[in-house]
């Protein structure tokens, strides 16, 4: 992933499941249309991961 070197693991993990999460939601939305609901718990998941990554080691 790029710029993710100086991440813990836990980091990182949470950003491979927010990019497979973007995918998951972008198809749903391309194959059954648009969901708010789905959107809205990708975007709550995005402010997680990048609270996580800005915590860092402390």
């Amino acid at each position: 992933m790029l710029g993710t070197t100086g991440l813990p693991r836990a980091a990182k993990a949470m950003t491979v499941c927010t990019v497979v999460a973007l995918v998951v939601v972008t198809g749903y939305t391309v194959v059954l249309g648009g969901s708010g609901w789905l959107w809205l718990a990708w975007m709550v998941l995005v402010l997680v991961t990048v609270g996580m990554a800005s915590a860092g080691d402390g």
